[in-house]
């Protein structure tokens, strides 16, 4: 088989990444997947629609199409430009991220293009999550939406997913269908405080929401010990949630940040002993591979997690934290609790979890995939 080892110096493999919904800086498409592409060697384009136009950063192309001013325009006219600049790429394989994008995807293969479908959540299941949509219409819109995914992610070159539990679904439908896991960049460095200088607080960094458990977390903060503190990172979403939580007796041991970039993540983790990713039980979570608990290893703390069984798994045999029921903020509390009293069992649980993602849980062996991935891809001359 010939790999881009084999090809001839410059490669000048064209790849395209698409969204219409991310970030430009998303940490799984661009800190990772283009990044690493581009230093491999392959000629990177991410084409986003935020507004801030287009740029050249670690040797990726960004190019912005523009933000739409609502979810009716995205569909309506965003997708189309994103189509619109993808041809102009001319790019060799197309890498998309969002299922709003699958349309497109099938407009590229009928023009003979390796497509790729990025697969981030379980979309269907994701749906069945939501509880502000009443029952039926969850249930009638699931079904939709998987029946268009099958139909339409089986005429694809190739299906990446974030998690083992996504790949078995779409393994039903495409052959070539693989997990690479949202596991850390060993680069980030999260782990630059001595454990002795460390003062008695917790941390919370991500998406700050009700499925993401901040009520519990907040509330669980009422029954911690007096003096350890909770560094609240990430931006709410809703003011109302907001709202709510701050009437919370916890709430009074809360240092809240907003939104956090990648140094300010990194220096909260570094000042925390204890990292909590106490997800709710939503049909979406119960088999997800959350990021901020590998994050939290990294930084050689230990974690309180949700007690789902891919998780308990991974906790478990890393032995580097403690599981506990999501909704109980009182297992919450006690799990704080326990891990600020012994110090010395805390650091050891840390450093287990630190082992792990050296060994195991970590974007350098994830990248090796993607790149045998990308092989696959450009080798087989069946999949055009």
């Amino acid at each position: 088989m010939i790999t881009i080892e084999d090809m001839p110096s410059p490669v000048t493999v064209k790849v395209c990444h698409l969204s219409s919904v991310h970030k430009r800086y998303d940490v799984r498409i661009f800190y990772k997947q283009c990044r690493s592409l581009a230093q491999r060697g392959y000629d990177v384009t991410f084409i986003i629609a935020d507004s801030k136009g287009n740029e050249r950063k670690d040797n990726v192309n960004i190019v912005d199409v523009g933000a739409p001013y609502s979810r009716i325009q995205r569909i309506a006219k965003t997708i189309f430009k994103v189509y619109k600049k993808a041809l102009a790429v001319n790019a060799d394989v197309y890498h998309f991220h969002d299922p709003e994008l699958l349309s497109l995807g099938l407009l590229l293969r009928l023009k003979g293009k390796k497509v790729i479908y990025d697969v981030h959540e379980d979309l269907p299941r994701q749906v069945l999550g939501k509880a502000y949509m009443k029952p039926r219409l969850k249930k009638a819109l699931s079904v939709f939406i998987e029946w268009f995914e099958n139909h339409t992610a089986g005429k694809m070159s190739g299906i990446i997913t974030a998690t083992p539990f996504i790949r078995d679904r779409f393994l039903r439908l495409h052959d070539n269908t693989i997990d690479i896991n949202n596991f850390p960049l060993l680069e980030e460095k999260f782990n630059n405080t001595n454990w002795d200088h460390k003062k008695d607080v917790v941390c919370y960094v991500g998406g700050i929401s009700e499925v993401r458990g901040v009520k519990q977390m907040v509330q669980a903060m009422e029954k911690v010990h007096n003096g350890t503190r909770f560094n609240l990172g990430g931006s709410f979403e809703s003011e109302q949630l907001h709202t709510e939580v701050k009437q919370y007796k916890g709430w009074q041991k809360v240092n809240e940040y907003g939104f956090v970039n990648r140094d300010q993540v990194s220096q909260i983790l570094s000042e925390s002993k204890v990292g909590i990713v106490t997800l709710q039980p939503i049909i979406n979570y119960i088999d997800s591979l959350p990021v901020k608990m590998f994050e939290y290893m990294l930084a050689g703390i230990p974690v309180i997690a949700s007690d789902f069984p891919v998780i308990r798994g991974i906790i478990d045999k890393a032995n580097c934290g403690i599981c506990v029921d999501p909704e109980n903020p009182n297992e919450i509390a006690n799990a704080i609790n326990s891990l600020m009293a012994d110090p010395e069992n805390a650091k050891k649980l840390g450093t287990n979890g630190y082992q792990a993602v050296l060994s195991k849980f970590n974007w350098n062996i994830e990248e090796q995939k993607l790149f045998s991935f990308y092989d696959k891809i450009l080798d087989n001359v069946s999949s055009i």
